[in-house]
């Protein structure tokens, strides 16, 4: 059995480029999938936040039509709502890098607006990649990989292939001209190998021991891909 982390947002907003806010949160395709892979698979999950709070999910991923119907929804936020992990995470600050094996990071755009500059964050997911531990990051949870900043100011996931939510999928959900800044350029900038698939199919990069999903349909295929780095 391994131990996988969950380094999840506590942020409900999302503040704009004209400072006006979007409600926000956690997506929760790109919690619940890998976390019932992981389950199935035998592994215990825990999940940290920034103060641990219970992260927020955003609503609109609970709708039917982000879940291929109402059934499915109505599955998916159950989970949310009574998963034991998902209702009781503990302070990122308490985190003991060395009881896990395995960190993820789910999106929304929650974590463009905390995780993105939190050090706490930073410093798990650079130890983590440095250390060779699998690390399994989707959609917008790469925006975690930008407070990965080691001492002499570079980023630590520079050089790597990889890929995240793009600036066309964020387009077409029409984000983009509301947003301060878009994930896939912030990427580049960090010195970031951005590797863009087909908006909304799913597509998945494995760069060493970093696995990384471009938006909610690869939650899955990178679940997979991290149950393989943990056999």
């Amino acid at each position: 059995m391994a131990k996988i982390l969950f380094v999840m947002t506590g942020a409900d907003q999302w503040t704009l480029a004209d400072g006006s806010t979007h409600p926000t949160g956690f997506w929760a395709e790109e919690a619940v999938v890998p976390y019932e892979a992981f389950k199935a698979a035998g592994h215990e999950v825990t999940v940290a936040t920034p103060g641990g709070v219970v992260s927020p999910v955003d609503e609109g991923s609970l709708a039917a039509d982000a879940n291929g119907g109402p059934e499915q929804a109505a599955r998916v936020r159950q989970v949310v709502e009574t998963a034991a992990e998902f209702r009781a995470p503990i302070a990122l600050t308490d985190v003991r890098l060395d009881a896990y094996d395995a960190v993820y990071v789910p999106g929304g755009h929650g974590p463009m607006e905390d995780l993105a500059v939190n050090a706490d964050s930073g410093r798990i997911l650079t130890r983590a990649l440095e250390g060779g531990m699998p690390v399994g990051v989707v959609c917008h949870g790469p925006a975690a990989v930008l407070a990965a900043v080691k001492e002499d100011g570079s980023n630590a996931f520079a050089g790597y292939r990889v890929t995240a939510f793009t600036n066309t999928e964020e387009q077409l959900a029409g984000h983009a001209p509301k947003a301060k800044w878009l994930l896939q350029d912030r990427l580049v900038e960090a010195g970031l190998k951005v590797e863009a698939g087909e908006p909304w199919a799913p597509h998945v990069e494995v760069d060493r021991n970093l696995v990384t999903g471009q938006n909610p349909a690869s939650s899955g295929p990178l679940a997979a891909e991290l149950l393989k780095k943990l056999a």
